[in-house]
């Protein structure tokens, strides 16, 4: 079976794996993102966990290409990276560097839109062609497909529901505007705020995550005439029903118009596997595999 190389770059983690034309992902490897970390750093930490894939992978079967699924903003086609949460890249050429070192073709998305491609081919939005895809982790981010076609933009950033506002005058998260939700609702701003890891927060930390979350997913779905939200990141996941419970009745409350009534938002169905499916999901499409979405 052909496989992929898919890569997901975020700032907590770097990881790679091998997905089949199935969705199926094997070979996973992942290290820490390095705290603090200049250029080379950090690039060096991804070229080991390529590496660690590349070394398992069955020699009859290499992989034909490499996806890219990456915390941005970026530059069109993922030329070039500035993730918010690694500082050590700005205008960093991550495409240009993995075809350097594994002599593959290499496609490169934000890593939000990744899922999206991930949770519409194998996941909670398998047969939906309306829908956005969130993160909540490290920082906040999503991706947005309409009419069954992922939303792009001019720079490849399109959907990048962590910078609506919901709190106006809120939080002044360092490198944010004040009461974005990433400002808000993100792992980084809930240690921020509160001064504990976003794994200790109380309830009410909880409950208030998921209402801001859902503001903004009312907001998007009264905008864009959707009625699905995938969530995915470890701190909604991890936060649990409780969280979804929230998001969902202030959704509830902001959504009312007769098209974006009744919006769902629902866990990721792919977890943990989501971002490096995601990833893959970015190379099968550009080599013309049907996803699901165009």
């Amino acid at each position: 079976m052909e496989q992929v190389l898919a890569v997901d770059i975020g700032g907590t983690k770097f990881a790679a794996g091998l997905v089949g034309a199935d969705g199926s992902l094997t070979n996973r490897h992942q290290v820490p993102t390095p705290a603090g970390g200049d250029a080379e750093t950090l690039f060096d930490a991804l070229r080991s966990v390529v590496a660690a894939v590349l070394t398992e992978a069955d020699p009859a079967s290499p992989p034909v290409a490499l996806g890219v699924g990456s915390a941005g903003p970026m530059t069109a086609g993922g030329e070039t990276i500035s993730p918010l949460n690694i500082a050590g890249w700005r205008g960093f050429p991550v495409r240009a560097r993995l075809a350097e070192l594994t002599g593959l073709p290499v496609y490169v998305d934000n890593d939000c839109k990744a899922l999206a491609l991930g949770e519409g081919w194998q996941g909670a939005a398998v047969g939906c062609s309306d829908f956005v895809a969130m993160v909540v982790s490290t920082g906040v981010g999503g991706g947005i497909v309409l009419d069954g076609r992922l939303l792009d933009g001019a720079g490849g950033n399109a959907g990048h529901i962590g910078h609506i506002v919901v709190v106006p005058d809120g939080f002044p998260l360092p490198g944010h505007i004040p009461g974005v939700l990433e400002a808000e609702a993100s792992g980084t701003a809930i240690a921020a705020k509160t001064g504990r890891p976003a794994q200790g927060a109380t309830a009410d930390v909880i409950a208030e995550t998921g209402r801001l979350v859902g503001r903004a997913v009312g907001s998007v779905a009264n905008l864009l005439d959707l009625r699905l939200a995938v969530v995915a990141g470890s701190v909604a996941l991890g936060f649990g029903e409780p969280f979804f419970a929230a998001a969902q009745a202030e959704c509830d409350d902001i959504a009312r118009l007769e098209y974006s009534k009744g919006t769902r938002i629902v866990p990721a169905l792919l977890g943990g596997e989501g971002p490096l499916v995601g990833a893959g999901a970015v190379a099968w499409r550009a080599l013309g595999h049907d996803i699901g979405i165009r």
